[in-house]
């Protein structure tokens, strides 16, 4: 039997980019690379820490069919075989890690526990990659004996049994990218592929909880035709599915180039041409509000795939809130900022979608707080509603003090009111604001096209596209099988998502 080689997703999660399938993050590209490069003659064995689950469980599903087991949901082709192709892999290398909470209908990201039970049964060396390994070099006493090497940010051949702390040169990893075809064989899901276009924050002033600087104190981008080249690696591998994330702010690229842009998004279409979503991630509303930046959102309204989103981090509209933590943006700059994104892109098209949306990013729980700060939020949410834009989603959280942000250099501090009132802070926003807004953008009656079924709960099945952030629809009481192609009309609205009845094919 040939050597073998584990790549263990266990998902990882960040401000810039999103790791759960059916993302396939940059760090298991980087790291499938870097052990076909490392160990050409040897077996190199993707699995997930569902798989791991699976095998756990006894080999049977957690909850009863036809519902969708959450825990064992996003497995691969190797599930039966995971616990053993633990136990003989030469190198294991485990991705892992969140920078932000999260919490997902249909994956669980790997837990510190189910990592250490995982390999209590690994007799070769093994490896952290991912944003754990912050946590793993900040606690060393915690993760002991775990790992022979860790890496925060990158891996290639040449660091990965010694480790690093910084991220690999985009050229090494240029240099070191392969045909990703036998790593997306092994995936039992149709995978949307992050494409990262470069490190960093192009911002003059960072904001206080953000550890995206971390990653790069100088901003590198990469070229043009590297993002495209890997693209298009990915394309012959049979991804269909494409956003470019894993960055700071999409319109910041080459620091606001709109040629280079306009290069990208038209190249990616000469490379990839059967594509079938091609979305971004991450907007600086500061970008988006300046005049280059309505131009930029016209460019990703005509060339991206309709359903797209430029989430927005506003953070707060808190101006005590702003400026203790150094935002920089303003409510009245995010205003424009979603204004240049509502005219380029609030057309629909074909599948029933609005072209282009902006997301807003809140936070709660940052230095400064006070009652005073939902109200803020609350009144700008408002006057959003009042002006009459349409916005794609909302994603409100509490603050993380992740290792090495000014944030977590802070000594102790009280509580802030958030801590209490967080909950009913995030249902105000929820049912004043989210649903509204759904019914707005997804008026009962809206056909929607090209949705997918990917999981079955105890009151019905959810359906969606593959793409950025994609509205969640609910068809209640009916199961359907996961992975059916279907179009459904929108029948109701709930904060998040909506309900909808499948369409019968046409004759």
């Amino acid at each position: 039997m040939a050597d073998v080689c584990v790549l263990l997703d266990c998902y990882t999660v960040e401000p810039s980019g999103l790791g759960v399938p059916p993302y396939v993050s940059t760090y298991v590209r980087a790291a499938w690379s870097a052990l076909r490069r490392a160990r050409p003659g040897a077996e190199v064995r993707y699995l997930t820490i569902d798989d791991v689950r699976w095998c756990l469980a006894g080999g049977k599903p957690e909850v009863a069919p036809p519902v969708s087991d959450a825990r064992t949901y996003s497995a691969t082709v190797n599930r039966e075989r995971a616990v053993a192709l633990l136990h003989d892999a030469e190198m294991v290398v485990v991705v892992a890690g969140d920078k932000v909470p999260s919490v997902h209908l249909h994956a669980v990201n790997g837990s510190l526990e189910e990592i250490c039970r995982v390999l209590a049964c690994v007799r070769g060396r093994r490896y952290l990659l991912g944003p754990l390994a912050t946590y793993a070099r900040t606690s060393p006493h915690e993760y002991a004996g775990l790992f022979d090497a860790v890496h925060t940010h990158s891996v290639t051949s040449g660091d990965l049994v010694v480790g690093s702390r910084v991220p690999a040169d985009y050229g090494r990893l240029r240099a070191e990218r392969d045909s990703f075809a036998g790593l997306v064989e092994q995936m039992c899901w149709r995978p949307i592929a992050e494409l990262e276009l470069y490190r960093g924050c192009t911002r003059r002033v960072f904001c206080d909880f953000c550890n995206e600087p971390g990653k790069a104190p100088v901003v590198v981008f990469r070229s043009v035709e590297d993002v495209l080249e890997e693209a298009q690696q990915l394309y012959a591998a049979g991804v269909r599915h494409f956003r470019l994330g894993q960055q700071t702010c999409f319109f910041s690229f080459r620091h606001r180039d709109e040629e280079a842009i306009r290069a990208l998004l038209s190249g990616f279409w000469e490379r990839c041409p059967q594509s079938e979503v091609l979305h971004i991630d991450n907007a600086d509303p500061l970008a988006v509000a300046s005049p280059v930046g309505a131009r930029i959102a016209r460019l990703v309204a005509k060339w991206c795939s309709e359903g797209n989103c430029a989430p927005m981090g506003i953070e707060s509209f808190d101006r005590r809130v702003i400026e203790e933590n150094r935002l920089t943006c303003t409510p009245e700059v995010l205003l424009r900022a979603v204004a240049h994104v509502n005219e380029a892109g609030a057309g629909r098209g074909p599948g029933g979608l609005p072209k282009l949306l902006p997301g807003l990013n809140l936070i709660y729980g940052l230095p400064g707080e006070s009652h005073g700060t939902h109200i803020a939020n609350l009144t700008w949410l408002g006057r959003i509603l009042e002006a009459g834009y349409l916005c794609h989603r909302t994603n409100v959280r509490q603050v993380r003090a992740y290792p090495g942000t000014p944030l977590a250099a802070l000594p102790g501090r009280e509580p802030v009111p958030s801590a209490e009132h967080f909950a009913s802070w995030k249902a105000d926003i929820d049912h004043g604001w989210d649903r509204p807004m759904k019914e707005r953008v997804y008026p009962v009656g809206l056909g929607i096209s090209g949705l997918q079924s990917y999981f079955v709960g105890r009151n019905g099945t959810w359906w969606r596209r593959l793409g950025s952030y994609s509205i969640q629809v609910v068809e209640e009481h009916v199961v359907t099988p996961v992975g059916t192609a279907g179009d459904l009309t929108v029948t109701g609205h709930a904060p998040r998502m909506l309900y909808g009845r499948r369409r019968a094919a046409a004759r």
